[in-house]
C-alpha cells in the first residue's frame, strides 16, 4: 500500500512536471508569433503614417510656395506702382522748377516794367506841374483857389439839381403813397382772412335723455346746487329735450362746468362731494389746456424763445373775447396781418408777428390790474424780458404811450384791420361781461368773502364767505351793505339779488 502511494506521488510530479514543460514550450511559441505579427504589423503601420507625414509636408510645402508668389507678386505690383509714382513725382519736379524759372522771369520783366512805368510817372508829374504854372501865370490864380472856386461852383449846381429832385419825389410820394398803402392793407387782409365768430354767454351740454336731469339736479336740488357753487355758472334745466343750458360770462367757468358735468354723467356717480372732486380735477386739467393751447399757438405761428408765463397768457386767450370776438383768434389773426405788413414794407416780419400775438396780453390778467390792458400788456412783457421795440409796440397800439419804432403803427393798424370788420366784434356784449366782471370784483373787496358768482345775465349775486371769518349776523348785513353799495356805485337794468351763502363744515378721517 506504502509502495503504490509512492508510485502514484511519483507519477503524479513526473506528470505535472512533463505538463508544465510542454506549456512553456507551447506558450514561448505563441509568445514569438505575436511578437512577429506585431513587428509586421508595427512597420506596416510606420510606413503608412511616414508616407501620410510626406504627403502633408509635401501639401504645406505646395501652399507655401503659392503663397510665397503671390506675395512676391504683390510687392512686385507695389514696386510698379512706387516707380509709377516716382516717375510722376521727378515729372511734377521738373515742371515746377521749369515754372519756377519762368515766374522769376515774369518777375524780372514787370520789375523792369514798373521801373519804366516809375520814370515815365515821374516825367509827367513835371510836366503836369509845369503846365499848372503855366495856368497860373496866365489866370493870375493860384491851383487851391481855383479848386475852390471850382468846387463851389459845383456844391451850388448840385444844391439845385438835389431839391428839384426831391420836391419831384415828394410830389410823386403824396401821389402815390395813399394808393400804396390802400394795396399794402388790402392785399393784407386778402392773404389773412378769416372766419369771423362771435363769442357767446351761454352753452348747451346735451344728454342722452331727460333721466339724468333728474341725477343732475337730485334730492331736493343738491346735486345742481353744489355744481353751481362749485363752478360758478348758472345751470339752467328745463323742458328742452335733452340738453341742460350753462349761463355764465367767463368762458373758462363754462367749459369747467361742461367738463365736469360730461365726467359725471359718464361716471353715472352724481353727489356734492363727487362734484366737487370732479371740479377740482377738471380745473386743473383746463389749466393744463390752456398751457398747450399757448404751445401749440407759438409753434403754428413759428414764435420761439416766449417765456413759460407768457405762453400760458397767449393760452388763456382761448377762453376771453373781446367785445364777443374771440381773443386767442383776434390775436392770431393780428399777427399774420403784422407779418404781411411789415414784410410789404421791407420791415422784419418775425418781429412783427410777435409784437401782434402779444398785442392784447393785458386783457388776461390773474388779477384785475388798474392800468389799461395795452400799458399792463406792456409791463408784462418787459416783466418776461421781452425787447424793447415788442414792449413799446404793444403798449403803444392804443396811443397811450409814444411809438418810438415801426413795428408800433404797424400793430395798431393791423389790430385795428382784424377788429373792424363787419361782424367781428359786439359791442354790446362787452359792455355786458364788463358790468358782470364789476360786480363780482365789488363783492370781493369785502373781508371775508371768498368767492362771488354773477349768475342769471346779473340778476343774481352769489356771495360765498368763509365759515371762520363771518357769523350768521354778519352774513345778514353783509348782504345788506353789498346791495346798498351796488345801487350807489354801478349802472344795471332791473334789480340784482345778493345771495350770501356761509357753510360749516366738519371734516375727519378714519384710519
Amino acid at each position: 500500500m506504502t509502495v503504490t502511494i509512492l508510485v502514484s506521488i511519483a507519477c503524479f510530479i513526473v506528470g505535472g512536471l512533463a505538463s508544465y514543460l510542454f506549456f512553456k514550450h507551447g506558450l514561448k511559441s505563441k509568445c514569438d508569433k505575436i511578437l512577429k505579427d506585431a513587428e509586421a504589423e508595427g512597420e506596416v503601420i510606420k510606413k503608412n503614417k511616414l508616407l501620410e507625414v510626406k504627403e502633408k509636408f509635401l501639401n504645406k510645402k505646395a501652399d507655401l510656395e503659392k503663397e510665397v508668389a503671390l506675395r512676391n507678386q504683390k510687392i512686385q505690383q507695389v514696386e510698379n506702382k512706387l516707380k509709377q509714382r516716382e516717375l510722376v513725382l521727378n515729372q511734377r519736379q521738373e515742371e515746377l522748377q521749369r515754372k519756377k524759372m519762368e515766374a522769376e522771369a515774369v518777375k524780372e520783366n514787370l520789375e523792369n516794367q514798373l521801373t519804366i512805368i516809375d520814370k515815365k510817372k515821374e516825367e509827367l508829374d513835371h510836366l503836369q506841374r509845369q503846365e499848372i504854372e503855366k495856368l497860373e501865370a496866365i489866370s493870375g490864380l493860384s491851383a487851391e483857389e481855383a479848386k475852390e472856386r471850382m468846387v463851389e461852383s459845383l456844391k451850388e449846381e448840385a444844391k439845385t439839381q438835389a431839391q428839384s429832385y426831391i420836391n419831384d419825389i415828394m410830389d410823386d410820394a403824396k401821389l402815390t403813397a395813399s394808393k400804396e398803402a390802400k394795396r399794402i392793407v388790402i392785399q393784407s387782409i386778402q392773404r389773412v382772412a378769416t372766419e369771423t365768430a362771435i363769442e357767446n354767454s351761454v352753452t348747451v351740454f346735451h344728454i342722452e335723455s331727460d333721466e339724468i336731469k333728474g341725477r343732475i339736479i337730485g334730492r331736493e336740488g343738491r346735486n345742481i346746487r353744489a355744481l353751481e357753487a362749485a363752478t360758478g355758472v348758472e345751470i339752467v334745466v328745463d323742458d328742452t329735450p335733452e340738453a341742460i343750458v350753462l349761463s355764465a360770462f367767463d368762458p373758462v367757468r363754462r367749459e369747467i362746468a361742461r367738463l365736469a358735468l360730461h365726467q359725471l354723467v359718464t361716471d353715472g356717480r352724481i353727489h356734492p362731494a363727487r362734484i366737487e372732486e370732479v371740479v377740482a380735477k377738471v380745473r386743473k386739467q383746463v389749466e393744463e389746456e390752456i398751457i398747450e393751447t399757448g404751445k401749440r399757438t407759438t409753434i403754428d405761428l413759428g414764435i420761439h424763445g416766449l417765456h413759460p408765463e407768457l405762453i400760458r397768457i397767449i393760452g388763456k386767450m382761448k377762453y376771453r373775447s373781446s367785445y364777443g370776438q374771440n381773443l386767442l383768434q383776434h390775436a392770431r389773426e393780428t399777427a399774420n396781418l403784422c407779418a404781411v405788413m411789415a414784410s410789404e414794407l421791407g420791415l422784419n416780419p418775425k418781429k412783427a408777428k410777435r409784437a401782434g400775438l402779444l398785442h392784447d396780453i393785458g386783457k388776461v390778467p390773474d388779477e384785475e390790474p388798474e392800468l389799461p390792458h395795452a400799458l399792463y400788456g406792456m409791463k408784462l412783457a418787459e416783466k418776461f424780458k421781452e425787447k424793447p421795440d415788442i414792449c413799446n409796440a404793444i403798449g403803444a397800439h392804443h396811443d397811450e404811450v409814444e411809438m418810438n419804432t415801426l413795428l408800433a403803427p404797424i400793430v395798431q393798424v393791423c389790430d385795428a384791420i382784424s377788429g373792424a370788420r363787419p361782424g367781428a366784434r359786439r359791442e354790446i356784449v362787452e359792455a355786458y361781461i364788463k358790468r358782470l366782471n364789476d360786480l363780482e370784483q365789488l363783492a370781493m373787496s369785502y373781508p371775508g368773502v371768498t368767492k362771488t358768482y354773477a349768475i342769471q345775465a346779473g340778476r343774481e349775486l352769489r356771495v360765498i364767505v368763509g365759515a371762520d371769518k363771518i357769523d350768521d349776523k354778519q352774513t345778514e348785513s353783509l348782504s345788506t351793505e353789498i346791495a346798498k353799495k351796488i345801487q350807489d356805485e354801478m349802472t344795471y337794468p332791473g334789480q340784482v339779488k345778493i345771495t350770501v351763502i356761509r357753510e360749516t363744515r366738519a371734516v375727519s378721517y378714519a384710519k
